[in-house]
C-alpha cells in the first residue's frame, strides 16, 4: 500500500520513537493524517479529545517537530542563590543548636530546615518542597547510627557466632 509522503515521514517518525509520549503523538498525527476522527483518535492513544486537538494543532503550525515538548522551566525557586548559598553553609557548618530559635537539637532534619528557612529568610517550604531543596542542595537523608559505649566486644562476638549457629540449623 502507497502512503503519501507526508504520512511515510509520521511513520519513519514513530518507528524511530524512544518513549511512549512520543509514539503517542506521531500516532495521532498518523490517525488524523488516515481521517480518523478526533475522538475516535483520543479513545485508541488514550488521551483526552483537547490533546488530540493540541497535537494537531502543533502539527498544523510546525510539522513533525511541534510535537517535540519543549523544556519546562517548572516554578520559579523561593530563594535566591545566595540565600541557597547560605543555607547551605549553616547546615553544614553549623548544628541547629547553634541558632537561637533552636535549643537541642544536635542534627538537621527536613522539620528543622523547614523552621530555619522560615525563620531567616522568611519563606514557608512544604514537607516534599524542603526535601526536594535539599537535594537539590546535594545532600541526602541519612539516618544516625548508634553505638553503646558500654558494650562488651567479647559477649557481641560470642552473640554473633551463636546467631550463626542458630541460623545453620
Amino acid at each position: 500500500m502507497a502512503y503519501s509522503p507526508e504520512i511515510q515521514a509520521v511513520l519513519r517518525k514513530m518507528k524511530k520513537a524512544k518513549n511512549i509520549n512520543m509514539f503517542r503523538r506521531y500516532q495521532t498525527i498518523y490517525l488524523w493524517l488516515k481521517g480518523r476522527k478526533q475522538q475516535e483518535i483520543a479513545d485508541t492513544v488514550r488521551v483526552c479529545r483537547k490533546t488530540v486537538i493540541n497535537y494537531i494543532n502543533s502539527y498544523k503550525e510546525d510539522g513533525l517537530d511541534g510535537l517535540i515538548p519543549g523544556k519546562s522551566t517548572g516554578q520559579p525557586k523561593f530563594l535566591s542563590d545566595e540565600q541557597e548559598d547560605e543555607l547551605r553553609n549553616d547546615i553544614v557548618n553549623k548544628v541547629p543548636a547553634d541558632f537561637e530559635e533552636f535549643t537541642s537539637d544536635y542534627n538537621w532534619t527536613v522539620k528543622i530546615v523547614r523552621a530555619h528557612i522560615k525563620n531567616k529568610f522568611n519563606v514557608e517550604y512544604s514537607q516534599s518542597g524542603a526535601n526536594k531543596l535539599m537535594h537539590r542542595l546535594g545532600f541526602s537523608f541519612t539516618r544516625p547510627t548508634y553505638t553503646l559505649e558500654k558494650a562488651d566486644p567479647e559477649k557481641q562476638e560470642k552473640f554473633k557466632q551463636d546467631f550463626k549457629d542458630i541460623k545453620k540449623n
